[in-house]
């Protein structure tokens, strides 16, 4: 996999992403349990189109369960994430991966070094302005025929910060739903399968996002 670095976060509004997930880890995890998510339907779906021994970057891995965990068995994968304490879990959760505590925005990749890309639920908390650049940059990352596995916004654009989510504040972010097609095209990617999904998040109700399953031209 290509040199790969990434800078502090120091700043608004991802330093509260970072801080966020550093409280509430262990709370998330209990939380997300409880979900009837299509989170390993989608990730089996990505893994049964890889070859053995694929490079799989995931941005926003967490503590590595259960989507680092699964793809390692059979791939080497490096997990990102903004939050310090997700990552020294998902160490522990998955020794045989990489982790680096980073801003997805901020890494440095070479050009065509993966064969994967997985980042769910991260744009979520991604600020508009930098959307559409770490969706062109993962298009750069990708070999020929790799692919990129995301979820994206499935409603209006907008950015809002909630002072108390599962117990500290976080900031949430989404362009219009149309909006990521053009994107990913213009990034070199096209959706396989492209889905909105509803499930149900203990406390919040009802929650859709679209999932899209792309692979950069060959």
């Amino acid at each position: 996999m290509g040199e790969m670095a990434g800078r502090a976060v120091a700043r608004e509004p991802k330093e509260i992403v970072a801080r966020g997930y550093d409280a509430i880890a262990l709370r998330y995890a209990e939380w997300a349990g409880q979900i009837d998510s299509p989170v390993m339907e989608w990730v089996r779906d990505l893994d049964a189109r890889l070859d053995v021994d694929a490079d799989v970057l995931e941005l926003g891995c967490g503590r590595g369960v259960p989507t680092t965990r699964e793809l390692a068995r059979r791939h080497r994968v490096t997990g990102v994430d903004i939050s310090a304490v997700q990552i020294e879990l998902a160490r522990h959760h998955v020794p045989e991966a990489s982790f680096v505590n980073a801003d997805a925005t901020e890494l440095d990749i070479a050009p065509a070094s993966l064969d994967a890309v997985v980042a769910l639920f991260v744009f979520g908390h991604v600020p508009i302005e930098e959307q559409s650049g770490l969706i062109a940059r993962i298009g750069l990352w990708l070999r020929d025929g790799g692919f990129f596995l995301g979820t994206f916004g499935a409603g209006d654009a907008g950015e809002h910060i909630d002072a108390d989510w599962l117990g500290a504040p976080m900031f949430f972010a989404s362009l219009d739903s149309e909006a990521y097609s053009p994107l990913l095209r213009d990034a070199g990617l096209e959706p396989v399968r492209d889905e909105v999904v509803a499930h149900h998040e203990p406390g919040h109700g009802d929650v859709s996002f679209r999932w899209t399953l792309a692979r950069a031209a060959a």
